[in-house]
């Protein structure tokens, strides 16, 4: 770097050089630091991926581990009351209804298992539980549903970029 910040004509005086060569000496340098640097920030750019490679590994088997447990279901008791009344029963649990109540975008504060649970609820009985009206109850299984497409959608880009990058192993 010192001998690239020198003025040429200084260096070629000392060192009994010419000019040109001098110039042609300090083009080189510069193209050697300039090519580590592109080194160093490909070593970095390759340290980020696979670290990101790492994480999706780590997410997915999260993933594959919470897709194998069972859940605990809840039991649905028929108390011999109406499903079309303000105490009809659903499937889903106290903490999604109140998420559902509570968050201002509820789909995307639950995850993918509850998303699917909302969706398979019925309108009715989904909108006696929430005390909503049954057009409110159909926006927001319809919600539901967008986010639970838009999550599959990332997992399979996730994947294909998984596949493609593992095709490219072979590169120099």
């Amino acid at each position: 770097k010192v001998l690239i910040d020198v003025p040429h004509s200084d260096l070629a005086e000392e060192l009994a050089q010419s000019q040109t060569k001098i110039q042609v000496l300090q083009d080189t340098l510069q193209q050697v630091l300039d090519r580590r640097e592109e080194e160093r920030q490909s070593r970095q750019l390759l340290e980020l991926y696979l670290e990101a490679l790492k994480n999706e590994d780590s997410i997915l088997s999260k993933a594959a581990e919470s897709e194998t447990v069972p859940r605990k279901e809840m039991d649905v008791v028929d108390t011999g009351t109406s499903s079309t009344g303000p105490s009809a029963k659903t499937a889903l649990s106290d903490q999604i209804l109140a998420a559902l109540k509570e968050k201002p975008v509820p789909e995307l504060c639950l995850d993918s298992q509850d998303l699917e649970l909302v969706l398979k609820e019925d309108t009715q009985a989904l909108a006696s539980a929430l005390r909503w009206d049954k057009q409110k109850a159909e926006a927001l299984q319809q919600a539901c549903d967008q986010e639970l497409s838009k999550r599959l959608q990332q997992v399979q880009t996730l994947h294909s970029l998984r596949s493609t990058s593992k095709g490219k192993k072979t590169l120099p």
